[in-house]
């Protein structure tokens, strides 16, 4: 199976990096946790290690073996790279090469040719607004595909696009590109 980095940002919706570690798992994939501070504040990370039964990344600072340079490793040995949820600071981030935490430093330290997908979750106002949308079209020049996210009523009240993909069709996604790969 594969090597897959999950990376998790912070969205209302990085509780279900829960039930997405946990089925990728099962599916016999290894799965690595990257969270930026954010995500943290949604979902723990132990939660993430206990379900992936591997350690979760949250300070890209912190090197716990000095021969080696945790971010740098954990993108050689990516398969593919899924940013779910992706929140907009997160997808400004990747956009604009930017790399001050596990999440956007694994990013732009991937091997061309690494699959990358992500899964939006945000505020309806906060995905269309232009300067998301053209974040998104930059990161499809630089080879991410969109897990488009679905037309719901988002947890701050209003009803739109913003809501994170359902777990099965991210799950579906991962394994089209895994075989495509």
């Amino acid at each position: 199976m594969a090597n897959i980095t999950l990376a998790v940002s912070g969205s209302i919706s990085a509780y279900k990096a829960a039930d997405l570690t946990s089925q990728l798992t099962k599916q016999g994939h290894k799965v690595t946790v990257l969270m930026t501070e954010s995500a943290t504040q949604f979902i723990t990370p132990l939660t993430l290690q206990a379900l992936s039964k591997n350690i979760v990344h949250t300070n890209v600072m912190q090197e716990e073996e000095p021969r080696s340079i945790k971010h740098i490793d954990i993108a050689k040995g990516t398969d593919l790279f899924l940013l779910a949820p992706a929140s907009a600071n997160s997808i400004a981030k990747l956009a604009h090469g930017l790399a001050d935490d596990p999440v956007s430093a694994v990013a732009l330290a991937l091997p061309i040719g690494v699959p990358k997908l992500l899964a939006p979750a945000m505020n309806t106002n906060m995905y269309l607004n232009p300067a998301t949308q053209r974040n998104l079209h930059l990161l499809e020049e630089f080879g991410f595909q969109e897990i488009k996210p679905r037309e719901a009523l988002l947890a701050c009240g209003d009803f739109g696009t913003g809501a994170l993909a359902e777990i099965d069709i991210i799950l579906e996604k991962v394994s089209q590109t895994l075989r495509e790969k």
